[in-house]
């Protein structure tokens, strides 16, 4: 048995995945390589305006443009996050990222080229395709990353989506150092570099498989998805995973194809979504983005004499962090992990906002710095890599890509508010802006306690099945003790709004359940 989980992880099946987690790269690059040029950027903005209209900019419209800049990512990330489930199931999974590589350059050459064609147009334009291009990223490669990989190694494998996303935003701020690309002459230059993985990926994606899921359940290509699997497992004996396939292909014939709207009518759905949408709002609110918005200033008031390399350090401690949950995920559970990341971020955010109230006193300035490193680290542990695989294990085949198409745009649109709010919430808030996000991390922590199930070591089919009612107590202990007191549970569901009025049969003995209530 152990030699035959040895034969899961071949060179093929890791090729395959790093070659998917190159678009989780890009996804990281681009959201941490606009802050480094930040000021390079204001004054192109400058320049540019100078030379059209023989004025300089106000600084309301500078303020403006620089904003809609940063923002526009968020808007095509969210309109590209919604279009995964189509695309997903059009072209199916390896060939709809091949085709999101097209804007992917297209992007890249609009903010490479502004700079020479004096257009500040040309960023906003660049940023909103990127922007796209990486909506759809954030929903294809946890997808194809959980059907290829093996049941029980599926949540380790699903954190390398993340620890895509870190490493990128740790190359953009290496690369936005003055001393490499963050210089008047070559910042669009910076923004223009990720045309060179687009271009990577595309050119080894044709060597990587079609998801063997997409093949079986969708194209009915037996043959086909059987040598994948044989190619991904590195062993002829593919047998129990085609089974898992067949039954859920069984299950899928007798249902129809789920799109958006039918997700959100449909009652057996209703409770997985609201969990996954949940998990992605947790990631985004938990003031991660904030966080890294502000540390700079942090760091400033710590005394430090050069607060870009201290941020580049949280970077650095960012990814090491990534790669310790995956080697946990698989040992101590997607919830387990989840937790402890929204307690540990919750405490941090407390701390920091003691450090900054108490920032004259030299000796708890540098607490701040603990706290920030601290912060990053629990959200790496949990909320981070987490939200992302955990919605493609939470539904069946049919469902998955309208799933991970509202959960992803869930996760652009919460990134897109806190981006735009948090500079308004510092002048409101002050030093107290921190604990904002340590309500929403305890609210959200209190969610995850009682609602959100385990799914380690389970087929997509048995946590599906989950769903379905009462049966779900019968799997684990402890998924027992939380589901009958979550409130999406059906026997506690009252309102219309949650689906029927009449309650379905409660687990023997019914009796002591309902003092339990």
């Amino acid at each position: 048995m152990e030699g035959e989980k040895k034969k899961q992880v071949t060179c093929f099946l890791i090729f395959s995945i790093s070659t998917v987690v190159i678009g989780s790269l890009q996804f990281g690059y681009n959201t941490g390589v606009i802050n480094a040029p930040e000021q390079k950027l204001l004054a192109f903005f400058n320049k540019t305006w100078v030379e059209r209209y023989k004025e300089p900019i106000s600084q309301g419209v500078s303020t403006t443009i620089w904003s809609f800049s940063v923002a526009v990512f968020s808007v095509g990330g969210m309109a590209g996050s919604f279009s995964v489930g189509i695309m997903a199931d059009t072209f199916g999974r390896r060939k709809s990222m091949m085709l999101a590589n097209i804007l992917a350059l297209i992007g890249a050459a609009l903010m490479g080229f502004s700079l020479l064609c004096k257009s500040f147009e040309m960023v906003i334009a660049g940023r909103l395709v990127i922007g796209l291009f990486c909506g759809l990223c954030t929903g294809l490669t946890p997808m194809y990353v959980g059907e290829v990989a093996p049941t029980d190694l599926r949540g380790a494998f699903g954190t390398l989506h993340q620890l895509g996303v870190v490493i990128g935003i740790l190359v953009a701020q290496i690369f936005g150092l003055e001393a490499l690309l963050g210089t008047d002459e070559l910042w669009s230059v910076l923004l223009a570099v990720t045309a060179i993985p687009a271009v990577l990926q595309c050119a080894l994606l044709p060597f990587c498989p079609e998801s063997p899921r997409f093949l079986l359940i969708k194209l009915n290509k037996e043959e086909e998805a059987q040598r994948a699997l044989v190619r991904l497992r590195g062993t002829e004996d593919v047998s129990q995973d085609m089974q898992e396939m067949k039954e859920e292909s069984l299950k899928m014939a007798m249902e129809k194809k789920v799109t958006i709207p039918e997700l959100f009518r449909t009652s057996a759905y209703r409770q997985p979504l609201i969990i996954a949408v949940m998990l992605q709002l947790s990631q985004q609110l938990s003031g991660i983005n904030a966080v890294f918005y502000y540390s700079t200033g942090i760091f400033k008031s710590a005394g430090v004499t050069k607060p870009i390399y201290a941020t580049i350090g949280a970077g650095i401690v960012n990814t090491v962090f990534t790669v310790v949950s995956l080697f946990l995920v698989e040992r101590a559970g997607r919830r387990t992990l989840h937790l402890l990341g929204l307690g540990g971020m919750a405490i941090s955010a407390l701390l920091m906002t003691i450090a900054l109230l108490l920032k004259e006193i030299p000796s708890l300035s540098y607490l701040s710095i603990v706290a920030v490193f601290a912060f990053v680290a629990m959200f790496e542990l949990g909320p981070g890599p987490i939200p992302w695989f955990i919605v493609a294990e939470l539904f069946s085949q049919g469902p998955r890509p309208a799933a991970m198409a509202v959960a992803g745009c869930s996760n652009w649109t919460a990134n897109f508010i806190v981006g735009i709010s948090f500079p308004k919430l510092v002048d409101w808030c002050h030093e107290y802006v921190f604990i904002i996000f340590m309500v929403f991390l305890i609210l959200f922590f209190i969610f995850t306690f009682f609602c959100v199930p385990e799914t380690k070591g389970r087929t997509f089919e048995e946590i599906a099945r989950s769903f379905g009612g009462p049966p779900l107590l019968r799997l684990r202990p402890q998924l027992q003790r939380a589901r009958s007191r979550c409130l999406l549970h059906p026997a506690r569901r009252r309102s219309p709004w949650w689906g029927s009025r009449r309650r379905p049969p409660l687990p023997n003995p019914a009796p002591k359940l309902r003092t339990y209530f």
